[in-house]
C-alpha cells in the first residue's frame, strides 16, 4: 500500500557556499527519495535556507547591504549548487516567510498557554562599541572552570564544562574586541525541564537510531536545560508576539522552516496542510540530519510539536561528518572543496553521488572523501563494470538487427537471478545502507561482464551461423544493463535517464524489474560515461587552494578608549615557582595508541596513551586543528601523569599531553629524541 512520507534536510545556513561535506546529507536524503518515488510511494521532499541570526545581520552589515539583499542571494547560489548535484527537493524555501513567521508565533503562543514559557530577568554580556548584546558564540574568554583560553561563551572544548558567558574569565567581543559589560535584559525560556518524562519515551521509541538514543542518555543523565528561545535587538529574525525588541533566536524558527515550506508547497499544490502535520496525521515524517544537531532535532523540536499541537518525526536519520583524505577539510590543502568550484573542472556531479553512496551505510559513522579512491573506484565500478556491459553489446543490434532486440530471451536462470535481488536491494535502500546496496549491485555487473565475456559476441558476430545466438547474447546482455540501471537509478537520476532514452523505455519503476525487455527497438548506443581524469582533480584542489594569513583576534580595547588605546607590550613570564613545585609534576614519555575525533567537539581528539608498564590512558586533548587523528597513532610524546582524573561530557580525562604555540600560527605537540621508551620519566 503506498505510503505518505514528507521528507527534509537540514536546513544550509544562508551565511556561505555549500561545499562538499554539505552534500553528504543532501545526496543521501535524495537517493532515499528518489527511491521511494520510484517504489510508487507519495514523497515529498521539502527544505529551505536557514536565514536569520547575528551571524546573517553582522555580514549584511559588512557588505553594506540588507539582509533581505543576502539572504536571497545566497538562496540562488545555494538552489544552483543543489540543481548541480540533481539534488531534487519538491519545495525550497527560506525561513524568511510569511509561513514561517505566522506558524513560529503560532506554536510560541501554544506553548505560552501551555505553560511552558517563563519569562526571566538575566544576566548578559553587551559589547559597549557594537551597542548590541552578545551571542555566546560572538563571545571569548578563558574558562572558568580549567582556564583554557579562547574558548566560546557557552562550553569549553578543554575539560568539557558548560557554563554561563558571564562566567568566562578575561572575556573579549569576538566582534569588536572589547570588553564586554554585564548587562541585565529580560528573556523567554522554553521549560525543556518539564518535558523530560515525554522525552524519555519518545526518545526510546525507535524513532532514532540506536547509536543516537544512547547519546540521548547521556544529556538526560546531566538534566535538561530550559532553552533560551529569546534574543535582544539588534537581531535579524521574527519578533515575539507580545515582547517589542525581542526576537526569536534562530533556531527556534529553523525547524519550524519545515513546516513552512510544506505550507507554502501545500497552499500552491492543493494539499491539506493538516493531513501532514496536524497531530492526527497518517503520513510518516522523516529527517535527515548531521550528528552535530541531533540534540535540537531529538529533544527541542519533537517538544516543541508536542506541546503545541502538531504532529511528531517518524523517523530522525542522522549521519556523521565527511573528511577528505582522511583529515577535516582544509583550505589551505584544497580540501575545502564547494560544490560550485567541483561543477566548475568538468567534474560528473553523479560520480560524487556515486562515491557517497558507496560509504554512507545508515549509521552515524564518518566518511572519508579519499580523492584517489574516488577516482580508482568510479572509473572501474561506474565505467569498467557498468557502461561496459552496453558499450560491448549495443552495437551488435544495431549493426546486425536493424536496432531491434530478439523476440524472447535466452539464460532465464541469470535473468531471474538480477530480478530475485530487487528486494533485497530495496531492503538496503530503506535501511539508507547505499553501500551495501552498491555491493550487491556490483556484484551483479560483475556477473554480467562475466557473462559477456563467456559468450563473446565480437566472436559470434564473425559466424554467420551464429547468427541468432548473437542476437540472444546482446538481449540477454542488454536486459542485464536495464536491470541495473533500475537499481542505480536513486543514485545516477542522469545516468538512468540517458539509459531510458536509449532503450527507447518509459522512466523506470521498482517494479519494472519483475519484466523483460524484448522486441523492443532501441536507439544507436552513445557512449554514456567517461572515465574521470585525475587532472582534474588536481584542478580542483588548486582552485580551492587559499594561502591562508592568520586572522588575528580582535585587539583587546576599552570602550572609553576605544579610539586611542595603544598596543600592549607581550605578556611576561608566568610567575616563577620553586623546584618543590616542578617536583610535584610527574612527566611521562607516552606512545599515542589510538587517537580519533571527539563527536560534537570542534578542538578536541580523544588518545589512548600507552605508558608501558604504567598501562594506557584516555586523555582529551584540544589538538584537533593542527592534526589528524591517523598522523598522531604510534607517535611518542610527554603527558603529565599526575594530573588529577577530569570528567567530561565526552568521558573521563585521565591526564594532559603537552604541546606548544606562540605568536606564530601553530600547535605542535612536544616529542621526545629517539630512544625514549613510554613509561619513561621525563627529568
Amino acid at each position: 500500500m503506498p505510503r505518505q512520507i514528507l521528507v527534509t534536510s537540514a536546513l544550509p545556513y544562508a551565511n556561505g557556499s555549500i561545499h562538499l561535506g554539505h552534500l553528504v546529507e543532501y545526496i543521501q536524503t535524495d537517493i532515499w527519495v528518489r527511491f521511494q518515488k520510484m517504489r510508487g510511494h507519495d514523497c515529498r521532499y521539502m527544505c529551505a535556507d536557514d536565514t536569520h541570526g547575528t551571524a546573517i545581520m553582522l555580514r549584511a552589515e559588512k557588505e553594506d547591504i540588507t539582509p533581505e539583499t543576502l539572504i536571497q542571494r545566497v538562496w540562488d547560489e545555494h538552489t544552483r549548487d543543489f540543481a548541480g548535484f540533481h539534488i531534487s527537493f519538491d519545495h525550497y524555501y527560506s525561513t524568511h516567510s510569511e509561513e514561517n513567521r505566522v506558524l513560529a508565533s503560532k506554536i510560541y503562543l501554544a506553548l505560552k498557554d501551555a505553560g511552558l514559557i517563563e519569562v526571566k530577568t538575566i544576566a548578559q554580556l553587551y559589547d559597549p562599541v557594537k551597542n548590541m548584546f552578545l551571542p555566546d558564540r560572538f563571545i571569548k574568554g578563558e574558562c572558568p572552570k580549567c582556564g583554557a583560553a579562547d574558548q566560546y561563551g557557552d562550553n569549553c572544548e578543554a575539560c568539557g564544562a558548560t557554563y554561563s558567558p558571564t562566567d568566562l574569565k578575561n572575556p573579549l567581543s569576538a566582534i569588536s574586541g572589547a570588553t564586554p559589560v554585564h548587562r541585565d535584559s529580560e528573556h523567554h525560556f522554553f521549560k525543556l525541564g518539564e518535558c523530560e518524562a515525554f522525552l524519555r519515551e519518545w526518545t526510546t521509541s525507535g524513532t532514532l537510531q540506536a547509536e543516537a538514543a544512547n547519546k540521548m542518555q547521556e544529556w538526560f543523565a546531566s538534566g535538561l536545560s530550559n532553552w533560551d528561545i529569546s534574543r535582544d535587538a539588534p537581531y535579524f529574525g521574527f519578533e515575539i508576539p507580545g515582547a517589542p525588541g525581542k526576537y526569536f533566536y534562530v533556531w527556534l524558527d529553523a525547524p519550524v522552516g519545515y513546516m513552512a515550506s510544506f505550507a507554502r508547497y501545500a497552499k500552491d499544490n492543493g494539499l491539506d496542510f493538516d493531513a501532514w502535520w496536524g497531530a492526527d496525521s497518517k503520513a510518516e515524517l522523516v529527517h535527515f540530519i548531521g550528528k552535530d544537531i541531533l540534540y535540537f532535532h531529538a529533544l527541542f523540536w519533537p517538544a516543541m510539536l508536542k506541546f503545541s499541537g502538531y504532529r511528531l518525526p517518524s523517523a530522525i536519520y542522522a549521519h556523521g561528518f565527511l573528511t577528505v583524505n582522511g583529515q577535516k577539510m582544509s583550505k589551505s590543502r584544497g580540501t575545502f572543496i564547494t560544490a560550485a568550484s567541483y561543477l566548475e573542472q568538468g567534474l560528473n556531479p553523479e560520480w560524487l553521488r556515486y562515491y557517497y553512496a558507496a560509504k554512507l551505510n545508515g549509521s552515524m559513522e564518518d566518511i572519508d572523501l579519499n580523492l584517489d579512491d574516488f577516482v580508482a573506484r568510479v572509473n572501474s565500478d561506474l565505467v569498467g563494470k557498468f557502461i561496459n556491459i552496453a558499450s560491448r553489446t549495443a552495437g551488435f543490434i544495431h549493426k546486425n538487427f536493424e536496432g531491434k532486440l530478439a523476440e524472447g530471451v535466452a539464460n532465464l536462470e541469470l535473468i531471474g537471478e538480477f530480478q530475485i535481488a530487487a528486494d533485497a536491494i530495496a531492503a538496503h535502500y530503506e535501511a539508507r545502507d547505499t553501500a551495501k546496496a552498491l555491493r550487491e549491485i556490483m556484484a551483479l555487473a560483475d556477473r554480467a561482464n562475466q557473462y559477456v565475456a563467456d559468450e563473446k559476441p565480437w566472436e559470434l558476430a564473425k559466424k554467420p551461423e551464429a547468427v541468432y545466438r548473437l542476437h540472444e547474447v546482446c538481449t540477454v546482455a542488454l536486459n542485464l544493463f536495464r536491470l541495473l540501471t533500475l537499481y542505480l537509478k536513486p543514485v545516477l537520476p542522469k545516468l538512468a535517464s540517458e539509459v531510458e532514452s536509449f532503450l527507447a523505455i518509459e522512466p523506470l519503476a521498482w517494479s519494472d524489474a519483475q519484466t523483460l525487455l524484448v522486441r523492443q527497438r532501441i536507439n544507436p548506443y552513445n557512449h554514456l560515461m567517461t572515465r574521470i581524469d585525475p587532472k582534474a582533480i588536481d584542478a580542483m584542489i588548486d582552485a580551492n587552494k587559499q594561502n591562508l594569513e592568520p586572522t588575528p583576534a580582535p585587539a583587546p580595547v576599552r570602550h572609553a578608549e576605544a579610539q586611542t588605546h595603544a598596543a600592549q607590550p607581550s605578556a611576561p613570564v608566568a610567575e616563577t615557582i620553586g623546584i618543590d613545585d616542578f617536583a610535584k609534576i610527574d612527566l611521562r614519555i607516552a606512545r599515542i595508541a589510538e587517537a580519533a575525533h571527539v563527536e560534537g567537539a570542534d578542538k578536541l581528539l580523544r588518545l589512548t596513551l600507552d605508558l608501558g608498564p604504567l598501562g594506557t590512558r584516555q586523555v582529551f586533548a584540544g589538538i584537533k586543528s593542527a592534526y589528524a587523528p591517523e598522523a598522531l597513532v604510534g607517535r611518542l610524546t610527554v603527558m603529565v601523569a599526575n594530573l588529577a582524573p577530569r570528567k567530561m561530557k565526552f568521558g573521563m580525562s585521565e591526564g594532559m599531553v603537552l604541546a606548544a604555540s606562540g605568536d606564530a600560527p601553530g600547535l605542535f605537540i612536544l616529542s621526545p629524541d629517539s630512544g625514549a621508551e613510554p613509561g619513561m620519566k621525563v627529568k
